[in-house]
């Protein structure tokens, strides 16, 4: 119990270090439409976006405000990610989207690369402290079943957690809660997050950097967004293809599928049923 109760001690001053930073915003310039009639400023409310709308709304807000106020905004940014990260929130690709949408395809790149890293490794410490017996409680088939490949594969250790972030037969929130129950030295985990996610992340960056240039539909379907779209295509399946050829070689993955289950394990599920 004492370990749930720091694990909540440390979401709540998270929460609210997040709250306070969404709910206190900086005067930002003044624009026309940002005023009604009785010229009161309008506030703007903050939320993680749920939907591209949302997203794009946010966007132009938080543009809006980093002409004047870009270390706020950048903190603000950084807290939501590594709160999201940390504590294994899925929806990491939508804060990805806006990082491209807010500070360009390459600034935006570096810093998702580096906050999924540092969230990670966060999200790593805190299974490691506070919840390794509730994971191995809560998942005692997946964590058998990852310990086992772990194990087959310890040889080539690195390049296994490199195929699993690149081709995702477990979630990588369930990666990262895992890992220390697995006996995962932390170099190795930090490296293979840091590596594994890049093509996910130029992804996920640069079609943030590249919906906040569209302003309808036709933009869309331009030769230039299209050209841009293969370029992205193309370089995230690169490293992809360099791993898997590694993989058919090197690693054991057999009897394990995109949920990370074993055929066994599915098997087993159809007579329980």
């Amino acid at each position: 119990m004492r370990s749930l109760a720091g694990l909540v001690a440390i979401v709540a001053a998270a929460s609210v270090h997040l709250y306070l930073l969404s709910t206190h915003l900086p005067p930002g310039p003044k624009q026309p439409d940002t005023e009604g009639e009785d010229g009161v400023v309008q506030e703007y409310r903050l939320k993680f976006p749920s939907d591209l709308d949302e997203l794009r709304e946010l966007a132009e807000m938080l543009k809006f405000y980093n002409r004047e106020h870009h270390g706020y905004v950048l903190l603000l940014f950084c807290s939501a990610y590594l709160y999201k990260q940390s504590f294994a929130i899925p929806g990491s690709s939508f804060l990805n989207m806006l990082a491209g949408a807010i500070f360009g395809p390459w600034e935006g790149l570096v810093l998702a690369c580096l906050l999924t890293t540092s969230g990670s490794t966060f999200c790593f410490l805190l299974s490691s402290i506070f919840g390794k017996q509730y994971v191995a409680h809560l998942f005692p088939d997946k964590v058998s079943l990852l310990q086992r490949k772990v194990e087959e594969n310890r040889s080539s250790l690195f390049f296994f957690l490199l195929f699993l972030r690149f081709f995702p037969m477990t979630p990588n929130w369930f990666l990262n809660i895992t890992c220390p129950v697995l006996n995962i030295p932390m170099p190795i985990f930090f490296f293979s997050v840091f590596i594994g996610l890049i093509p996910y992340n130029f992804i996920c960056v640069r079609t943030g950097s590249i919906l906040s240039e569209i302003s309808s539909l036709d933009d869309i379907f331009s030769w230039t967004t299209l050209a841009q779209l293969l370029a992205i295509a193309l370089m995230a399946l690169v490293p992809g293809a360099l791993i898997k050829h590694y993989s058919k070689a090197h690693l054991k993955v057999d009897g394990m599928d995109r949920n990370g289950t074993s055929q066994a394990g599915i098997e087993q599920d159809r007579k329980r049923r």
